[in-house]
């Protein structure tokens, strides 16, 4: 749900500070996967780390929660709807899609979702997109078909690779539930209670699903390997629940108040990039010329995607590669 400021707060000395805490969300956020993707090898369930990750955010931000408390009542669905596609779904799935394929294809594949969104749009709810929205999609779907490599028969693990497809409909998912509730002007919920509130609900689905008492609890008090270098694994959890989701989250929230929804988004597109790098030099997943290229243009595809205006009307991003974080995925991971 985009936050809406008056145009003189994203002006000057604001804009400069929105687009700071807009590149350290990127950041943190391309962060989580190489953090998590060793607490996986190390012994740990992919869903078991995401109930860590989650659990761990919403206990941080409880207090947020206590002071929005009315909130649950007040946006019942808003809340179930967050809680369970932008922070459950997005999140198992991309943890999932990272114990079977490498951290950057995730995230490329997770990008897919603003032109998903453009396919709800016109199909579901049967809005005209203009010819650059569909130009997007074509250009990410090719984008796809260089980072998947589907001329030598899908080498990557097809399993994760359709998890880290759930994770981009989850989000889809997401961005429908931002776009109903950001039509309340004045009296639209505050962001971060959504956050603290969704993670709860996440946490709670989650504690049901992965069974949190069956984790192998003495993985924690171990080691993790990153690229043959010992790390304790506590350092790398406290990495992806305070950095990559608390900071991660809060920062993007702020930055939206300072910044329109589709400069945020192109901002988050960063995430990706920034995933791709770090999984290269702290995991050696190296990746080839084609799907280099391919990504590029995955994320070319989506910023036309997600910045392009609805045929015969005013410019409002359909769906933003930052409203995960200005409300939150995903995430996803990652």
């Amino acid at each position: 749900m985009p936050v809406r400021t008056s145009e003189s707060s994203r002006g000057g000395r604001g804009r400069g500070v929105g687009l700071g805490l807009a590149l350290v969300s990127a950041l943190a956020f391309g962060g989580s996967g190489v953090a998590a993707k060793p607490l996986i090898e190390a012994g740990l369930d992919p869903l078991h780390v995401v109930w860590l990750r989650v659990t761990g955010a919403a206990l941080v931000m409880l207090p947020l929660a206590v002071r929005h408390r009315a909130l649950p009542l007040r946006r019942p669905a808003l809340i179930a709807g967050f809680g369970l596609l932008a922070v459950a779904g997005v999140q198992a799935c991309y943890f999932a899609a990272l114990s079977r394929i490498p951290v950057g294809v995730a995230l490329l594949i997770e990008y897919l979702a603003p032109a998903l969104v453009l396919g709800w749009v016109r199909f579901v709810q049967r809005r005209p997109v203009t010819r650059a929205a569909a130009l997007g999609v074509v250009l990410a779907a090719g984008g796809l078909a260089c980072v998947v490599e589907v001329w030598s028969g899908l080498s990557f693990d097809l399993l994760g690779l359709l998890c880290a497809l759930g994770a981009a409909c989850c989000q889809v998912g997401y961005f429908v539930l931002s776009d109903q509730g950001s039509d309340a002007g004045a009296e639209a919920p505050d962001p971060l209670g959504i956050i603290a509130h969704g993670l709860l609900v996440g946490a709670a689905v989650l504690t049901v699903v992965t069974r949190p008492w069956t984790m192998d609890w003495s993985v924690l008090a171990g080691s993790a390997q990153l690229r043959g270098t010992a790390v304790p694994a506590a350092v790398l959890l406290a990495w992806v629940v305070l950095v990559a989701t608390v900071v991660a989250y809060i920062t993007g929230v702020l930055s939206v108040r300072r910044l329109s929804p589709q400069v945020a988004g192109v901002v988050a597109c960063l995430e990706a990039v920034i995933a791709t790098v770090l999984a290269w030099v702290l995991l050696g997943e190296h990746l080839s010329a084609p799907q280099v290229a391919g990504g590029a243009i995955v994320l070319v595809g989506a910023f036309i995607a997600q910045s392009s205006a609805p045929a015969g009307g005013s410019p409002e991003p359909v769906a933003s590669g930052g409203a995960e974080r200005e409300l939150s995925a995903r995430g996803t991971a990652a």
